[in-house]
């Protein structure tokens, strides 16, 4: 990734994608338990690393400042110092309009809710910086070419699991949530028949689930293409991914915060609606189907007219 591109990119994904973030992805892919708990922490708190002393970092990944040391020689440097230095020098250039965008959260008045918000536009602007129109419409045209599009999501992302699903049934051939009618012995068995024919869509936000990991990786295994909407390159269902749509979850009292993955996934509802004139077709279909059952001027005109016909006539009184 070219310099240019990395300053354009959000921190956490531009430093993943930089030659250290990589090193650190095929650590976290490949090394010990302990080391893959170091190279989660950098992945994450990039910031925070390059003000921290090599025992606060190893209190923080609970192992030893040996460890730490062993870590950094892996990584191909001399000591801590020199790998803190290259997280900070990674870090230079990408820094700066977020920085700015803090300052602004920082300035607006002292309410949680408030700053929540804030906090929610901050995810949302980072994550469209980062996604590519190109990309949502590679997914939209493999979930229409899919036999059945599988979308699968525990907890909290359960919602938008069907939120996902509700927009994407008018335009797929057959749309299954994995999750909706149980828990994971459920999910399970829905995924049990998943082929390479098959598109699976898995969303996962911090707290990651096991079974979310799991079952993705059963229907990885089984040939199915998987599309992995999480938070960042650290995230378990990144590398399980053929693609991944990265929408940032950081929130300073919730787990993570949702709003900018249900961005992402109207945008690619979007994305997906207006990808043929097929689709543009379906969707008037669609709508005409649901017609009857929602308010709008034609209700509104019907009862009106009605209101009208009903209504006593005036009687009037011819005058002699």
């Amino acid at each position: 990734m070219s310099p240019s591109s990395l300053r354009n990119a959000s921190p956490d994904i531009g430093f993943a994608e930089s030659s250290l973030g990589q090193s650190l992805l095929r650590m976290l892919s490949e090394g010990s338990a302990s080391n893959r708990n170091i190279a989660d922490y950098l992945l994450r708190n990039q910031v925070r690393v390059t003000a921290l002393g090599i025992e606060e970092l190893a209190e923080a990944c609970e192992v030893s400042s040996a460890t730490i040391s062993r870590f950094a020689r892996d990584l191909g440097f001399k000591n801590y110092a020199a790998m803190r230095g290259a997280v900070a020098e990674t870090l230079q250039s990408m820094l700066q309009p977020v920085e700015k965008l803090r300052s602004s959260i920082a300035r607006r008045p002292a309410s949680p809710a408030l700053e929540s918000l804030g906090y929610a536009e901050a995810a949302i602007t980072a994550t469209s910086r980062d996604l590519a129109g190109a990309k949502l419409d590679r997914i939209g045209a493999g979930l229409t070419k899919a036999r059945t599009v599988y979308v699968l999501g525990f907890g909290l992302s359960t919602f938008l699991a069907g939120t996902l699903a509700m927009h994407l049934q008018p335009f797929c051939r057959h749309v299954v949530e994995v999750a909706a009618a149980g828990g994971t012995e459920v999910a399970a068995s829905q995924l049990a028949t998943i082929t390479d024919k098959d598109v699976l869509v898995v969303i996962s936000l911090p707290r990651y689930t096991l079974a979310a990991v799991s079952l993705t990786r059963f229907a990885r295994d089984s040939g199915a293409t998987v599309v992995s909407i999480t938070d960042s390159p650290a995230s378990p269902l990144a590398e399980l991914g053929h693609h991944v749509l990265y929408a940032h979850s950081a929130h300073p009292v919730l787990p993570s915060s949702a709003s900018a993955a249900l961005a992402v996934i109207e945008a690619l509802a979007v994305s997906l609606m207006t990808s043929n004139k097929a689709n543009v077709a379906k969707a008037a279909r669609h709508t005409e189907a649901i017609a009857a059952y929602l308010v709008g001027e034609h209700q509104i005109r019907t009862g009106s007219t009605q209101k009208k016909e009903g209504a006593p006539r005036r009687r009037t009184v011819k005058q002699s």
